[in-house]
């Protein structure tokens, strides 16, 4: 490994695209109004977090509220541990932890989420490999990373966001890219990182999540070069452990928040579940995995596969006492809480929803600690025990009553057709040299953009340019964005003039 960067040079590490001059006293403050101004953090308040807000007929988070809360949790979690002295010997050797720096990239971390949420994110991913022909695919983490790199145009000069190489690095969930770097990849690390490993679906593929693609690698190494002999090449830096970690706390508790706003989430499904584990718990801990399958739809059993699926994958932390509390404790706030009156709209309802966000977020943000020998499939910055099993029990309700429901995968299914048939309806339009002179700005833009960060004699450039182009272009829309302009391309929109403004 190269010799380690000082920790205080770090905090002013030259990014190669930023002067002295334009440092002010806190360049990591710059950083944060360069995100939020941007218009790829603006277009976040019309893309999807799970469920569209249209067809919700209520306030549920999307893309950019979702940001905000977690760019607060996180501020939260960096200002706890930078005040307690105990901790300031060991985040300095790993690199420095500024609230600032934590604060803009979890304001940055999903800008480069498509339409329609993980839904759009899966399907972009596959036309992407299978229909235009990109090695590195579509990951949403990924195309943030891109986006503050190097896909907002701004003038003449594409620069992306300008950010320091801290704030950069803080953005990488996961550090390394799709298929071959670092060398030796992580996904061939046993176990791997959380979010490294391949998909059963097409281990050829690399990893399922990463933080870059291969356009980008320079970049990424370039950021993370104060870091070399801190951290190993595959761990998140500690500001990046606390973005992923206020993630975490902030989509478990509102999602739970929405859809009981919604009427999704009814007290008496989820208390048959998880009271239904509680009284079989040794009957079903008894059953094999294929009893289980088989009776899929038993009380308690959803919450019996999550206990043997966190044996698997996380026996660094899993343990059944834990798990079983975590059980009560959700069961009794949750269920004999919330969930106990109906959502009505009233002020008073509002305010219990609110009294159980902040309750939740103190306490999920009171538990995080600092570690300086974390599991692989962990980082520096963790959930103690106890309120690691709970999260996992509020993902585990989010899955089980929202995204196994089959009204929602009618939605989806119409969503991913839709982002189909638009991907292909521009590939038709870029290909057909009777239009070229008629292509919007924007496509002809970021086709110049992919092409130029191609190595000649790279097979098929031009194609992989237009792919990636198009991938671009989808990807900045919001999902009304998406719906109108395939209504504009499939003929079915009178809206000449107002159709334009997604081009």
């Amino acid at each position: 490994m190269s010799e380690p960067v000082d920790p205080r040079a770090r905090r002013l590490f030259d990014t190669g695209r930023t002067s002295p001059g334009d440092l002010a006293a806190s360049p990591f403050r710059a950083d944060r109004d360069r995100i939020v101004t941007s218009p790829f953090f603006a277009r976040l308040g019309g893309v999807t977090q799970v469920i569209s807000p249209g067809g919700s007929g209520l306030l549920v988070h999307n893309r950019l509220t979702h940001s905000l809360k977690v760019a607060q949790v996180a501020r939260a979690i960096a200002e706890r541990l930078t005040a307690d002295v105990d901790n300031l010997a060991l985040l300095d050797k790993l690199g420095g932890c500024d609230p600032d720096v934590v604060e803009a990239a979890a304001l940055a971390h999903d800008l480069g989420h498509p339409p329609f949420g993980h839904l759009g994110e899966a399907v972009l991913d596959r036309l992407a490999r299978e229909r235009l022909g990109l090695p590195d695919g579509f990951e949403g983490n990924a195309q943030s990373y891109r986006i503050v790199t190097s896909t907002e145009i701004r003038g003449a000069a594409t620069i992306g966001l300008n950010l320091t190489a801290a704030v950069r690095a803080a953005i990488v969930k996961y550090p390394w890219t799709r298929l071959d770097y670092p060398d030796p990849h992580p996904r061939r690390m046993s176990p791997p990182p959380r979010g490294a490993s391949a998909p059963d679906w097409d281990p050829s593929s690399g990893s399922a999540k990463f933080g870059a693609y291969t356009t980008e690698v320079d970049d990424l190494r370039q950021a993370r070069a104060p870091f070399a002999g801190r951290i190993p090449d595959w761990q998140q830096t500690v500001e990046a452990s606390i973005m992923d970690t206020a993630d975490d706390i902030a989509y478990a508790i509102h999602d739970v928040e929405d859809f009981h706003r919604v009427g999704v989430l009814q007290q008496g499904t989820v208390a048959a579940e998880l009271i239904g584990w509680q009284r079989e718990t040794k009957r079903l801990g008894g059953l094999s995995d294929g009893a289980l399958d088989a009776g899929s739809r038993q009380a308690g059993v959803a919450i019996e596969k999550l206990r043997r699926r966190l044996h698997r994958r996380d026996r660094w932390i899993t343990d059944d006492d834990a798990f079983a509390d975590a059980v009560e404790q959700v069961r009794h706030d949750l269920v004999d809480g919330l969930l106990a009156d109906p959502f009505d709209g009233s002020v008073a309802a509002e305010q219990y929803v609110a009294r159980f966000s902040a309750r939740w977020t103190r306490r999920l943000v009171d538990a995080v600690r600092l570690t300086d020998n974390p599991a692989v499939r962990s980082g520096y910055v963790l959930l103690d025990r106890p309120q690691w099993h709970e999260v996992q029990i509020l993902k585990l309700i989010h899955h089980r009553f929202v995204l196994d429901r089959p009204d929602l995968a009618l939605h989806q299914r119409g969503q991913a057709r839709l982002l189909a048939t638009l991907v292909e309806a521009l590939l038709a339009w870029i290909v057909d040299p009777a239009e070229e002179a008629r292509l919007p700005q924007r496509l002809h833009d970021l086709v110049e953009l992919a092409e130029a960060e191609l190595p000649a004699g790279t097979p098929d450039r031009a194609a992989r340019a237009r792919g990636r182009a198009i991938v671009d272009f989808v990807a900045a829309l919001t999902d009304q964005q998406a719906v109108a302009l395939l209504d504009a391309l499939s003929g079915r929109s009178g809206q000449l003039w107002t159709d334009a403004f997604v081009l």
